[in-house]
């Protein structure tokens, strides 16, 4: 599995209740493109659109070599799941506060492009305050053990 961007910024702004692997439909160049790692996941999210589900604001740049077709990087694109699982998916969207969070975008062993998705509610400030703290102070605990040995 080569990943290809995290999103490291969606565990700070987000509690991710829960994770999926969908697959994304990518045109020719797309995929060149993120084989060379130029992707940018911050701002992007998936929303429901007519029973389907698509993936907003995420930029893949353009490959500089693709001749035939250039593609906008911020082009809306189909994500790809069971209906089951969109159906699971869809009860839990219409609950106030809850978002579908890009979280990485990878390759698996056949050369398919995926994307994690999780299910995320916001943070409040004082939350990501709480999670900073607790961050530093397993660091500064970690730092203490290492330097007494």
């Amino acid at each position: 599995m080569k990943i290809v961007c995290k999103n490291k910024k969606a565990f700070h702004d987000y509690h991710i209740d829960k994770t999926m692997e969908v697959g994304i439909v990518l045109k020719g160049p797309e995929v060149k493109s993120l084989r060379g790692g130029r992707a940018n996941i911050k701002d992007g999210y998936a929303q429901l659109k007519d029973g389907e589900l698509f993936l907003y604001n995420v930029h893949i740049s353009p490959y500089a070599f693709a001749v035939h077709s250039v593609a906008d990087p911020l082009r809306v694109r189909k994500l790809l799941l069971h209906k089951r699982e969109l159906r699971k998916l869809i009860g839990k969207l219409h609950e106030k506060g809850v978002a579908l969070i890009p979280l990485k975008i990878y390759f698996i062993n056949n050369g398919k492009a995926k994307i994690e998705l999780g299910l995320a509610r916001g943070k409040k400030q004082y939350d990501k305050r709480h999670a900073l703290k607790e961050k530093q102070s397993k660091r500064d605990l970690q730092r203490t053990l290492r330097d007494r040995d």
